[in-house]
């Protein structure tokens, strides 16, 4: 699927953006992917995280670091914004916006995750807080429009065949 829509930045600019539904990282391969956001799940709980520098409430994730691979870059922004491990992951999708500066390509996954233990704080100083929400619950913390509804109920669908397939 292919959605086509807008999102206004925090500088109040409004951007283009095409989201697309993807099977693996497979389909990625030609693409210049240089954020990644995960839909993390533990005890059927959605995890999000704040950042007070930033002002609000989303998925872990972050920027792809020089010469890392997309699963690794999954696994490393969720350890550190939110101190758990990823049991297992999938990629669902990626968003292609049209920024002043250039197109920036995110990908979107699902992961079931479990702690390590307590969070305590972000190697980076960005995410100041976590929760674990009801997933029905998520637009109170972010409201991506038509393309977050879409990944919503995606991820949710995936997030039972990923638990389905470990029993």
């Amino acid at each position: 699927m292919e959605i086509k829509s807008t999102l206004t930045n925090h500088s109040g600019q409004v951007l283009s953006v095409i989201y697309k539904d993807i099977n693996s990282e497979k389909d990625l391969i030609d693409k210049k992917i240089t954020g990644v956001h995960a839909y993390c799940f533990y005890e059927n709980k959605l995890i999000v995280v704040y950042s007070e520098k930033k002002g609000y409430w989303t998925p872990p994730g972050g920027k792809v670091e020089k010469n890392e691979d997309l699963e690794s870059a999954v696994i490393r922004e969720v350890k550190e914004e939110t101190n758990m491990r990823v049991v297992c992951q999938r990629f669902i999708g990626y968003q292609d916006i049209s920024e002043p500066q250039g197109l920036v390509s995110q990908t979107r996954s699902v992961c079931i995750v479990e702690p390590y233990g307590d969070f305590i704080s972000d190697p980076d100083g960005d995410i100041t807080e976590i929760k674990l929400i009801e997933p029905k619950d998520y637009k109170k913390y972010f409201d991506w429009g038509e393309i977050g509804d879409h990944i919503m109920k995606r991820a949710l669908q995936i997030k039972e065949e990923m638990e389905f397939k470990k029993t």
